[in-house]
C-alpha cells in the first residue's frame, strides 16, 4: 500500500512490521566482514586495553595492603611505611594505565576507520540503487523518506555500530577478566556478588523487549516527518497562497507527535537502566563490604583485597550496564541496518538484456504495436494504442488531462513497462535495449525546468558532459538563449542557485532547450511549456523549439492546440486510448472529438 503523502504531507503511518533483528545483523556483519584484518587488530587492542586496566585495581589494592601493614608496623614500633616499595607500585600502575589509554586509542582509531568505510559504501549503494529502481517506488514514497535512508538511517547506523562493536568487545573482556580477579582474591565474595546478576539480567531482558519495538517506530516517523518537512518546504510558496499554514501546522503536529511518543518511550526504557543498575550495584557494595570485612578479621584476605574487590564489583557492575546499554545500541543499530537493507533489497529494473541492440545507425522510427498498460495491472488505462511514427516526423499527443499523454511518454522511455503488445523503434522491442543506451536516444524539454546549483556552463553541458566550450555555446546560439547570457555579470560562468530562482521561467526553459540541442538525441521528448510567459519569450521558445527539432523525431505533448497545427501527425486521446489520428486539417473536417477541444480552447481565448 502505498504511503505517499500530498503536497500538504497528509499520510497515514503504517503498522508496526515485524522486526528481522537476526537478519538485519547478519547483513551488517556481512558488510563488516570485508576489513576481517582492522577488526582483528581491534580485537586485540581493544582486549589488551582492557586487560591492562583490569589487572590495575589489583595492583592499587597491594599499594593499600602495603600502607596498611606500613600504619600497622609504626603503631606496633616498627619501621612503617615503606615509602620506595609504594612509589615503584604506583609508578608501574600509571605505566599500566598510560598503556591501556594508548591501546584504546589505538582501537577507537582503527574501529573508526571500519565504520566510516561501511557507512561510505552503504551510501553508495544506495545512491546507485536509486538509479536501478523503478519508478513506480517513487511514486509511492515521499523525498523526505527516501532522503531519510542516507541520512538518518546510515548516520544512526554509523554512530551506534562504532560504538557498539568496542563496547561488545570492551564489555565481555571486562567481565571474564573481572571475574577472574574476584575468584583469586575470594571465591566465597565472588559467588555472593554474583546473585545479583539474574536479577540485572532479568530486569535487562523485560526493559529491552518493550522498547525494542520502540526503536523501530522512532526511526521509521523519524522519516514521516522529514518527508513532510521538504514537502512543505519545497511547496512553502503554494502553502502561503492558499492560507494553509494552519493545516501544514496541525498535520506536522499530528506526525511530530507519533514520532515523539516513539521517541520518548524509547528512550524512557533506556534510561530506566541506569538508576536500576546503579542501584542493584549499590546493595551489591553493601553486602560486599560486609561480608569482606568479616574474612579480614578472620584473617582470610587483606584489606587491599577487599578495596580491590569492591572496585572490581562495580566494575562489574558497570559492564553488566554496559552490556544493556549495547543491547540498545543494537536495537537502534538493527532497526537503522534494516531500513537500509530493506531499500537496497528493493525489486530493480532490468538494466541490461543479453545481446542488447546497438543503438547506432538506428533512423528514429517508431511504432506502438496495440499497447497496453495500467499503474496497477487490475485497472488497465490504456487498453489499446497502435501508431506508425516515421523518423524526422513531427508527432503532437492531445487530450483532456488524464487521457494518457504522459503515460505514453513514459512507456516509450521504458520508465514503465507495457503489459501488453510492444513498442518498437526502428523494428525492434525497447526491451531489447539497454535501458541506459535506449535513453541516450532521447532528448527531453519538460515543463518542470530541472536545473541545479552551479554554473550555465554545466547546466547545458550536462546534455553532453565530454562537450567542449564551444559546443556548449554553439548549443546556447541554437536555442536563442546566447543573447540573454552574455548580458549576465558572469556571463556563461554566472552560478544558477539551488531553485534557479535568479533567472525567469522563460530563461530556464531555453538553458533546458539548449542543453537538449548539445544532447544530440534521434528522438525529441518535448512537454510544451510555454504557458507561463510572455509573448516575446514564447516567441523565442518556439523558435527554439523549431531549431531543436529540425531533422529529429518529436513527440509533443500539447496543452494548447493551436501551436501543434503544422504537426505531421496528432495523436488524440482520450481514456488511455487513441480515439483520432491524423492532421490538423484532416482532424477538424471529421469535427469529432479533436475539432471539440480545439474549437473550446478557441472560444476560451476569443472571450478571453
Amino acid at each position: 500500500m502505498s504511503n505517499k503523502r500530498g503536497p500538504m504531507g497528509h499520510g497515514r503511518m503504517q503498522g508496526e512490521k515485524a522486526k528481522d533483528f537476526k537478519g538485519s545483523m547478519k547483513n551488517l556483519i556481512r558488510h563488516l566482514s570485508a576489513y576481517k584484518i582492522s577488526l582483528l587488530l581491534v580485537l586485540i587492542f581493544a582486549v589488551g586495553s582492557t586487560v591492562f586496566s583490569i589487572i590495575g585495581p589489583k595492583i592499587l589494592g597491594n599499594a593499600t595492603t602495603e600502607i596498611f601493614n606500613g600504619l600497622v608496623s609504626k603503631v606496633s614500633g616498627g619501621a612503617g611505611i615503606d615509602f620506595a616499595k609504594v612509589g615503584q607500585i604506583l609508578i608501574f600502575l600509571l605505566i599500566m594505565y598510560a598503556v591501556s589509554a594508548l591501546f584504546s586509542y589505538i582501537q577507537s582509531f582503527l574501529m573508526t576507520g571500519v565504520t566510516q568505510k561501511v557507512t561510505y559504501q552503504l551510501r553508495k549503494a544506495i545512491s546507485e540503487k536509486i538509479n536501478r529502481m523503478p519508478m513506480k517506488y517513487f511514486d509511492g514514497k515521499t523525498h523526505g523518506e527516501v532522503l531519510s535512508r542516507v541520512t538518518n538511517d546510515i548516520d544512526t547506523l554509523s554512530q551506534s555500530m562504532n560504538q557498539s562493536v568496542i563496547q561488545i568487545i570492551t564489555s565481555v573482556t571486562t567481565v571474564i577478566g573481572v571475574l577472574i580477579m574476584m575468584f583469586s582474591i575470594s571465591w566465597l565474595m565472588t559467588i555472593v556478588a554474583l546473585l545479583i546478576l539474574p536479577v540485572s539480567m532479568l530486569l535487562v531482558s523485560a526493559i529491552v523487549k518493550r522498547s525494542q519495538k520502540y526503536f523501530k517506530a522512532q526511526q521509521e516517523y523519524l522519516g514521516h516527518v522529514n518527508g513532510q518537512v521538504e514537502e512543505v518546504y519545497g511547496g512553502h510558496n503554494i502553502v502561503r497562497a492558499f492560507n494553509s499554514e494552519e493545516d501544514v501546522v496541525k498535520t506536522f503536529d499530528e506526525t511530530n507527535e507519533t514520532l515523539y511518543k516513539s521517541a520518548w518511550k524509547s528512550q524512557f526504557f533506556s534510561g530506566m537502566m541506569q538508576p536500576i543498575m546503579n542501584f542493584i550495584g549499590n546493595v551489591g557494595y553493601v553486602v560486599v563490604a560486609i561480608l569482606g570485612g568479616w574474612l579480614a578479621i578472620g584473617g582470610t584476605i587483606t584489606v587491599g583485597n577487599i578495596q580491590s574487590f569492591i572496585q572490581y564489583v562495580k566494575t562489574f557492575t558497570q559492564q553488566v550496564s554496559s552490556v544493556a546499554q549495547v543491547t540498545n545500541m543494537l536495537q537502534s543499530t538493527a532497526a537503522a541496518a534494516e531500513r537500509v537493507f530493506e531499500f537496497l533489497a528493493e525489486e530493480e529494473e532490468d538494466q541490461t538484456v543479453p545481446n542488447p541492440v546497438s543503438i547506432e545507425g538506428l533512423q528514429g522510427r517508431v511504432s506502438f504495436d496495440h499497447v497496453q498498460f495500467g499503474y496497477n495491472p487490475e485497472k488497465i488505462i490504456i487498453k489499446d494504442f497502435s501508431a506508425a511514427v516515421e523518423p524526422g516526423q513531427k508527432i503532437a499527443i492531445v487530450g483532456p488531462t488524464g487521457a494518457g499523454k504522459t503515460t505514453m511518454i513514459k512507456l516509450l522511455m521504458r520508465f514503465y513497462d507495457v503489459t501488453g503488445g510492444a513498442i518498437l523503434i526502428d523494428g525492434h522491442n525497447v526491451k531489447d535495449f539497454n535501458r541506459s543506451e535506449l535513453r541516450e536516444m532521447f532528448g527531453m524539454v519538460l515543463q518542470d525546468t530541472w536545473l541545479f546549483n552551479g554554473t550555465i556552463l554545466d547546466n547545458i553541458r550536462y546534455g553532453k558532459l565530454d562537450a567542449t566550450d564551444e559546443e556548449v555555446k554553439a548549443a546556447a546560439k541554437s536555442a536563442h538563449v546566447d543573447h540573454f547570457v552574455k548580458t549576465l555579470p558572469d556571463g556563461y560562468h554566472m552560478v544558477l542557485n539551488e531553485e534557479a530562482s535568479n533567472v525567469s521561467q522563460g530563461q530556464k526553459q531555453l538553458l533546458t532547450i539548449a542543453r537538449a540541442i548539445l544532447a544530440d538525441p534521434k528522438i525529441l521528448i518535448l512537454d510544451e511549456a510555454t504557458s507561463s510567459v510572455d509573448t516575446r519569450t514564447e516567441e523565442r521558445i518556439q523558435k527554439a523549439m523549431d531549431n531543436l527539432m529540425r531533422g529529429r523525431t518529436s513527440f509533443i505533448i500539447a496543452h494548447r492546440l493551436s501551436t501543434i497545427r503544422d504537426a505531421d501527425l496528432i495523436l488524440v486521446m482520450n481514456n488511455g486510448d487513441i480515439v483520432e489520428q491524423g492532421t490538423h486539417e484532416e482532424l477538424l473536417a471529421r469535427k469529432g472529438f479533436y475539432a471539440k477541444l480545439y474549437n473550446s480552447q478557441f472560444e476560451s481565448v476569443q472571450s478571453a
